[in-house]
């Protein structure tokens, strides 16, 4: 597999069709926020060109957790698109990026080979570490980063690879604001919506979602969410942190981008309930039928 970065489809195309909505929903989440214990950033946008809104703390740098593997699988596709990678390829693993927090790698030797379609699934499905150390040895942090500059994802960075202990002072080495997140996520689904080359190909962008919606962590964004609602999401915990960011019925009439943020969170329960009452106050507002079904 060769190292490159696939630079056709620039986001600007996405542009050119513009997806025109009815008035947008007056929406306040502050009574919410202030029940969570830390500072928290949140976004919510349809996918109209209008303004997001809700934009709290929208260009904020938090800590990312394993929500930044949302562009390594942007860039994973990428390579697909170019003709640089396919998911059939083979990558061996390095004993330095065989981590804990890696419940598909677990107990993997040193020099295993895997596919590189099965090293997505597990970064994005259950968050499997060592398998997003593995791509981003693959691919390389520089092309990662490539791939969220592409994104228009301008204050946020890949800086590392992921670790068993992370020292406070490393903690914010691989930052995304709620902003450049949900600019990533509208990307992706406008492609898919609109058979246009943004981020990635229309096709890539499907396929892109559909790992997504695979994803088992249902305690944030989606616990707060309709029973059955699709959610093609990514989650994200580490040390005084608890993220969730995906787009809420991506195939339906009215899908929508939600990325909420945390930091110097207090008690990770109340952060969890809180992620999950944004999610619901938001998804009232933009699907008001939905609970109803």
């Amino acid at each position: 597999m060769r190292r490159a970065i696939f630079v056709g489809g620039a986001l600007a195309t996405a542009c050119a069709l513009p997806l025109r909505a009815a008035a947008q929903p007056a929406l306040d989440v502050t009574d919410v926020i202030a029940r969570i214990p830390g500072i928290t950033g949140v976004v919510a946008r349809t996918m109209s060109d209008d303004p997001p809104l809700l934009a709290v703390r929208a260009e904020e740098k938090f800590a990312a957790a394993s929500v930044i593997k949302l562009a390594i699988m942007a860039t994973v596709y990428r390579a697909y698109d170019a003709g640089t990678a396919k998911p059939s390829d083979t990558v061996k693993t390095r004993s330095s990026d065989l981590i804990g927090g890696s419940d598909v790698l677990a107990g993997s030797p040193a020099g295993k080979e895997w596919s590189i379609d099965t090293l997505v699934k597990a970064m994005i499905h259950v968050s499997d570490n060592a398998a997003s150390n593995t791509l981003i040895t693959a691919f390389g942090i520089d092309t990662v980063n490539a791939t969220m500059r592409l994104a228009g994802m301008t204050s946020s960075r890949l800086a590392r690879h992921f670790a068993d202990v992370v020292p406070a002072w490393r903690r914010s080495e691989n930052v995304i604001t709620p902003g450049d997140t949900a600019t990533l996520l509208f990307a992706i689904e406008r492609g898919t919506r609109e058979g246009l080359a943004t981020i990635a190909t229309p096709q890539s962008c499907r396929a892109m979602i559909d790992v997504m919606l695979g994803n088992d962590d249902t305690t944030k964004i989606v616990r707060g969410l309709p029973p059955g609602t699709p959610c093609a999401h990514k989650t994200g915990e580490i040390d005084y942190v608890r993220n969730d960011a995906g787009i809420i019925d991506p195939f339906g009439d009215a899908p929508y981008v939600l990325v909420v943020l945390t930091r110097g969170l207090k008690n990770y329960a109340a952060g969890n309930r809180g992620i999950a009452a944004i999610a619901s106050r938001v998804d009232a507002a933009l699907r008001p039928d939905a609970a109803t079904h």
